[in-house]
């Protein structure tokens, strides 16, 4: 059933929401939370109901039943204030009030998905090739694929396309530019699933729709008696490695593009960003001014400006007596209060505001928040890990960055990963193994301060001060303006030991005070 209201248009049956044509990308649960209410407008829906719907009778927090109830009115235009359309009655639960009409389904074609067009990155899973010559192994192929549909609609600002329209071309020889023609999508994966004796082994690849280019490609070998862990194992490695590698991808096409959009700007601003020095994230910043002078309310391009600054700050690239702090914290909060569903918002915001606000005890709940939405993202567990270390929890926080280098070993933006490796195995003790990451993170990326500050606490904590005092000489040529007094107070240590560890490093090895 299609269900019309207000300028939204919900397909029960592709699963899509859609407003003025352009597809919102919704978490599965959101979504099955939206329609459940749509189908049930007539009544008000306990909360024993939407769990038994929704979660099938499990139980879950009041906190996570808050938030997919906040994501379902953002995407449409609500909130818990206005309660236009979706309203909570006290003691009662929930009822759909907005005026709805009903439509059959049409026919499902390819063409027909492709007659909509799709506001940024869209991607169609088709059908993994079963290439073994056991018939059985179907069931295995195509409910990861269905898993990894439903785990890649988690990832921000990404349109998948519905199972039912991609497995349309199921057993047959396809070209991807034709695939991605009808379905009206820029990127496509496909591959396959071989068994030879007891093992498995799984090849997928990303393809540019529009060229036939490989953007990635990997394959993945397992044992049959652990097939459904290994399915798991899989479907987590493939989104966490595609999500950068779509962003990096489309920010490179739209750069191309004539008098960019709020989002155009936003992809150009992450590429900015990604560059990584001084000039070029303040050219970020500058593109995502001109984002929000499009669109004040766009919470990606918020979230992303916040970010940028406190990439600026904890890097020492903010210019001498530049106020941008409470405009940047003020940013963030905005952006997770109108974007709660949003798990890349989320976690941009929750680091601005945990590098640059007074009281940054919240960040913590908002990392949590974003991980719970997309537990696949490896910047936002790799950035949360690195919080967990600096907020005296090593053992949690090396816990969640590891598993971001499992999720994606590759990922182009891994300096983070390995100095984030580097605070973990600091705030442990392990000297040895601090220098060894801080060294991986600057093999990738000479300019990250995070990577050289560890580098001098661990020369000068195994008394090799000559080569403290090289690093620092390398440190104050990426942060010219650096003292020990303005790193204290511009960076937050919620463990005063080691603050003090730092500062007096930072002073053995040279840095004035």
């Amino acid at each position: 059933m299609v269900y019309c209201f207000d300028d939204f248009v919900l397909d029960a049956g592709r699963r899509e929401l859609r407003r003025g044509g352009h597809l919102i990308a919704l978490e599965p649960q959101v979504f099955d939370l939206l329609t459940f209410l749509i189908r049930s407008r007539d009544r008000v829906v306990s909360r024993d109901e939407i769990l038994a719907e929704i979660w099938g009778g499990r139980i879950v927090s009041e906190a996570t039943l808050a938030s997919r109830i906040s994501a379902a009115r953002s995407a449409i235009g609500d909130s818990g204030e206005a309660q236009r359309l979706i309203r909570t009655v006290p003691r009662k639960g929930l009822r759909f009030t907005g005026e709805v009409s009903e439509q059959a389904e049409a026919a499902r074609t390819p063409t027909a998905v492709a007659a909509t067009s799709v506001d940024g990155p869209a991607i169609a899973v088709l059908p993994f090739t079963n290439m073994s010559s056991d018939a059985a192994q179907d069931y295995f192929a195509d409910g990861m694929v269905e898993d990894i549909i439903t785990a890649l609609s988690r990832c921000s600002g990404l349109a998948v396309i519905a199972r039912n329209s991609s497995f349309i071309y199921k057993g047959k020889a396809v070209d991807i530019r034709e695939v991605g023609r009808e379905l009206g999508v820029g990127y496509v994966l496909e591959g396959s699933v071989q068994r030879a004796g007891a093992r498995l082994r799984i090849s997928g690849q990303l393809i540019d729709a529009r060229s036939g280019a490989h953007l990635w490609a990997d394959r993945f070998d397992g044992d049959v008696s652990d097939m459904f862990a290994l399915q798991d194992r899989i479907t987590e490695s493939v989104v966490a490695a595609i999500e950068p590698t779509l962003e990096l991808a489309e920010s490179a096409r739209r750069r191309a593009l004539p008098r960019p959009d709020a989002y155009d700007l936003v992809l150009r601003a992450a590429s900015l960003r990604d560059a990584f020095t001084p000039e070029s994230l303040k050219a970020a910043l500058g593109c995502l001014d001109e984002a929000l002078a499009i669109d004040p309310g766009y919470a990606p391009a918020m979230a992303a400006s916040a970010y940028c600054q406190a990439l600026r700050h904890f890097q020492g690239w903010s210019d001498p007596g530049e106020t941008y702090r409470e405009t940047a914290v003020a940013l963030a909060w905005q952006a997770s209060e109108r974007a709660p569903g949003d798990a890349q918002v989320l976690w941009m915001a929750a680091f601005a505001i945990w590098n640059m606000a007074d009281d940054i005890a919240p960040a913590r709940e908002l990392f949590q928040r974003s991980l719970a939405i997309n537990p696949n993202s490896a910047m936002a567990l790799t950035m949360s890990g690195w919080i967990e270390a600096m907020a005296g929890r090593p053992a949690e926080g090396r816990a969640m960055v590891e598993r971001a280098l499992r999720l994606n070993p590759r990922d182009p933006r891994g300096w983070f990963a390995a100095g984030a490796m580097a605070i973990c195995a600091m705030a442990s003790g392990d000297l040895a193994e601090a220098i060894a990451w801080a060294e991986k993170a600057l093999s990738q990326n000479r300019r990250f301060a995070v990577a050289l500050r560890v580098l001098i606490v661990a020369w000068v904590g195994i008394g090799e001060m000559d080569r403290a005092a090289d690093i620092a000489r390398q440190l104050l040529s990426v942060e010219p303006h650096l003292t020990v007094t303005g790193f204290l107070k511009r960076i937050p240590f919620p463990v005063r030991t080691m603050a003090t560890t730092y500062a007096e490093a930072l002073r053995a090895a040279g840095v004035p005070d």
